[in-house]
């Protein structure tokens, strides 16, 4: 069920018959209008009202202001209560009338979209754009995973977020629910995310960015493979501490331990028993792109190959390069060690770059969106078939 309207500050609660037409009213309007046309909430200074829908069951009220808000969900797709934060325009309220494209943005491992700095500030300066960050789990990948009977439990990310947040999006905002009014970008385990949903459903994006994202899964990248693992067996745990356990934020604490196969199954190369991982590449199907906008962003870690940000380099690369072959135009940014890449990028993986990367993407993203908005629709592509 979804939950109770939010409660009124005492000194704007209505008298009771008051709010009674009010819901009374706001229910006939949903009538009216139907789905992807919600009724306006009275009061434009909270977050709008979203209907429960699509297998996703609100389980609390909306916290945040009216353009910057997370709401709380659950779903049998996936284990636990799933946060979505979702950035409006500032004039959403005022333009009852206007349709605005999604940028679907994807968090990376050990984060959520709880978490304020999140909403960076390119996205909310946005005026053209909503932005949905949905929930991925401190670990889960955005895949549905090959083992479901692990101590996580439920762990069908790609069902969750394609087939659920999608859908529940567009019935409740004034969403372009289209093709060429949708977006998918991510950082580092986003950034794996956002290529592996664009290549696995064409027809859903027309944009697509990753941002030091682990865009090379296959067996001559290893040490993608082993961040993978290393979140799955929860490998820096005991260097959290006494902060695990219920609630903890230690950010080296990604959930209870599974095995290494729990996603895509084995990640050794052994009699090609890793086909799973192999097709689950992003720089092996970059070919699945064609026709779309594709942006990769990636640092070097300043050439110390104990940063993360050394190895998404090459990554970053391969994708690239078979972007090259294809003959696919993109928009390839290595920043290097940061250094004329804004006063808080050293060229790392970490959220100074990340802002930096999003004040380069954010308006090439809008003026994208505005270009095709002019366009009529085109035939969507057929959707992906490798896993």
């Amino acid at each position: 069920m979804r939950p109770a309207l939010p409660a009124w500050p005492p000194s704007l609660r209505p008298h009771r018959a008051t709010a009674a037409i009010a819901a009374l009213t706001a229910a006939v309007l949903v009538l009216l209008l139907g789905p992807g046309t919600p009724a306006a909430r009275a009061d434009a200074t909270v977050p709008p009202l979203l209907t429960d829908g699509y297998g996703l069951t609100q389980t609390a009220e909306p916290t945040g202001t009216a353009t910057n808000f997370v709401i709380t969900v659950s779903t049998p797709e996936v284990a636990g209560e799933q946060r979505i934060r979702i950035l409006l325009p500032s004039d959403y309220a005022d333009q009852p009338a206007k349709r605005y494209p999604v940028f679907y943005f994807l968090h990376g491992a050990a984060d959520d979209p709880g978490n304020p700095a999140l909403a960076y500030p390119a996205l909310t300066r946005s005026t053209s754009m909503i932005t949905v960050i949905p929930d991925g789990g401190l670990r889960g990948w955005y895949a549905n995973w090959l083992d479901q009977n692990t101590a996580a439990g439920a762990q069908n990310w790609k069902n969750f977020h394609i087939n659920q947040v999608i859908p529940f999006i567009d019935a409740n905002l004034r969403t372009v629910a289209t093709r060429q009014g949708r977006a998918v970008g991510g950082i580092s385990m986003g950034g794996f995310g956002a290529m592996h949903y664009a290549q696995n459903h064409p027809e859903l994006f027309s944009q697509v960015a990753t941002f030091s994202g682990a865009t090379d899964l296959s067996r001559n990248h290893a040490v993608m493979r082993a961040a993978v693992v290393a979140t799955l067996v929860n490998a820096g745990k005991p260097l959290c501490g006494s902060s695990t356990g219920a609630g903890s934020t230690c950010s080296l604490d990604f959930g209870p331990t599974v095995s290494s196969d729990a996603i895509f199954g084995t990640p050794y190369p052994l009699f090609d028993a890793d086909w799973r991982w192999n097709a689950a590449d992003p720089a092996a199907h970059m070919d699945a792109l064609e026709g779309m906008g594709i942006s990769i962003y990636t640092g070097d870690g300043a050439g110390n190959p104990a940063e993360m940000e050394f190895w998404v380099q090459s990554a970053a690369q391969h994708a690239k390069e078979a972007l090259d072959a294809l003959g696919y135009p993109h928009h390839y940014v290595n920043y290097g060690n940061g250094a004329t890449w804004g006063d808080q990028c050293n060229g790392g993986h970490n959220s100074g770059c990340w802002a930096q990367d999003l004040t380069d993407y954010v308006p090439r993203l809008e003026a994208a969106f505005a270009a095709q908005a002019l366009l009529p629709n085109t035939p969507q592509p057929r959707k992906g078939t490798h896993p």
